[in-house]
């Protein structure tokens, strides 16, 4: 998966917006204010191309035990979070979309209902 490809399928979410909100290299995917990924382009452009995603955090301790390409976060909840190392080539476009899913639809139940209302009117 490309960074192109990372960003477009993002942006087709309902209600996402991208920022740089730390610094000029890492993108960052909101739903509503909410992150729900991010990743460095600076690594992307290095060939070392990885994104974090939420994650329940038993879905991310079966993540980790299948695959060797996502680990704990880096530099977020080890709990929650999980990186995905793309570039080691391990994980396949299918299953990393059905990941950005998968954290978009946690920050989405985390919402108040007066903020899912809003989304699911747009």
């Amino acid at each position: 998966m490309h960074i192109d490809q990372l960003r477009e399928y993002c942006l087709s979410k309902k209600g996402t917006t991208e920022e740089f909100p730390f610094d000029e290299e890492t993108l960052v995917f909101k739903v509503l204010g909410k992150m729900f990924a991010l990743a460095s382009l600076k690594r992307w452009e290095a060939g070392e191309a990885s994104v974090n995603l939420k994650a329940d955090p038993e879905y991310s301790e079966e993540l980790r035990a299948e695959y060797n390409s996502i680990r704990p976060g880096f530099h977020m909840s080890k709990k929650h979070w999980n990186t995905l190392y793309v570039h080691e080539g391990e994980l396949q476009p299918k299953l990393i979309c059905h990941l950005i899913d998968h954290s978009y639809d946690m920050v989405v139940k985390g919402m108040t209902k007066k903020m899912r209302d809003s989304l699911l009117s747009m």
